[in-house]
């Protein structure tokens, strides 16, 4: 039997969690390969203690298989989504052709941006080893501090010692890779992926929002990519759940996929579904509306402030 745990189901805007809901759920991830390969998950057996399960990335088409397997619990889609990755076993320079030709200009002009004001060369910086990641982690994480995926999301480069322990151990296996781009010799972005069975994961990334106009993430995206394709090792880079621009940017392709509530049938459960629906919903129009009057940019701008 699999453990449920305290999860929250948040009431989301963007990046920014207005309030949440916690309930014991056992959460079921799936990962790329699973996706990709449109396995259908087994449900572990729940505890008396446990509200129901959390899927993540569940393939679309197996959506209503799995509620049907769930025997009459609510059911809830919390997010459909494209789970993207690239695949780099077809070589850098094929993986730029098959980039439209505005992002390939468009990679070309910040990287230029970024080199001038690095004194003529791009200064991203590699971690691996054991000693390499002790000094990317106290870099790393003193950056992360002042980045929107922190403040809110809680969701910049940990510092927890089970954190740190385990990137150590990954280490001593070759499991670890990570980036840091530096902008005048001043750290201005990272970028941490573990990697599991031949696969890059998208884990932890961040940077200083005085660079923004840099666009030293999408630098370091490129130099990071540029860097993956010269070990044979690893085969993709998984951009993991949840969609946006920039993953849309960097892929060569994508599974449709869901996050699955499945939840007891209880007057609480029942509650917390018809609420999460409501804000949804709400959310869904508000979000129409800002782009049918071109308001994109001011929302993106009071998400962040």
């Amino acid at each position: 039997m699999t453990t449920a745990r305290p999860l929250p189901l948040k009431f989301q805007v963007g990046a920014r969690t207005l309030a949440s809901i916690r309930r014991t759920l056992v959460r079921v991830p799936l990962d790329l390969d699973a996706a990709i390969e449109g396995r259908l998950p087994a449900l572990p057996a729940l505890d008396a203690a446990a509200d129901g399960y959390l899927v993540t990335s569940l393939p679309e088409m197996h959506r209503d298989t799995l509620v049907s397997a769930g025997g009459g619990m609510i059911a809830f889609v919390r997010q459909r989504y494209t789970r993207r990755y690239a695949d780099l076993t077809i070589g850098f320079d094929a993986y730029l052709a098959q980039l439209s030709a505005n992002m390939r200009s468009a990679i070309k002009r910040k990287g230029k941006k970024v080199a001038q004001a690095s004194g003529g060369q791009i200064d991203v910086r590699r971690y691996a080893t054991h000693d390499q990641l002790a000094d990317f982690h106290v870099i790393a994480r003193r950056l992360a501090l002042g980045t929107y995926q922190e403040k809110l999301m809680g969701a910049g480069l940990p510092d927890t010692p089970d954190f740190v322990r385990a990137m150590y151990a990954m280490a001593a296996d070759g499991d670890v890779r990570a980036w840091l781009l530096f902008v005048g010799k001043e750290p201005a972005a990272y970028l941490y992926c573990p990697i599991h069975g031949g696969t890059a994961i998208y884990a932890f990334v961040g940077h200083d929002p005085k660079f923004n106009d840099l666009s030293v993430g999408a630098v370091l995206q490129v130099e990071a990519l540029r860097d993956l394709f010269e070990e044979p090792a690893v085969a993709r880079f998984d951009f993991t759940e949840g969609d946006g621009q920039h993953k849309r940017q960097f892929a060569t392709g994508g599974v449709e996929c869901c996050d699955l509530l499945l939840l007891r049938l209880t007057i609480a459960n029942r509650a917390v579904i018809a609420a999460l629906g409501g804000f949804d919903g709400a959310t869904a129009l508000a979000k129409s509306a800002v782009q049918r009057l071109g308001l994109h940019d001011m929302a993106k701008r009071v998400r962040r402030a």
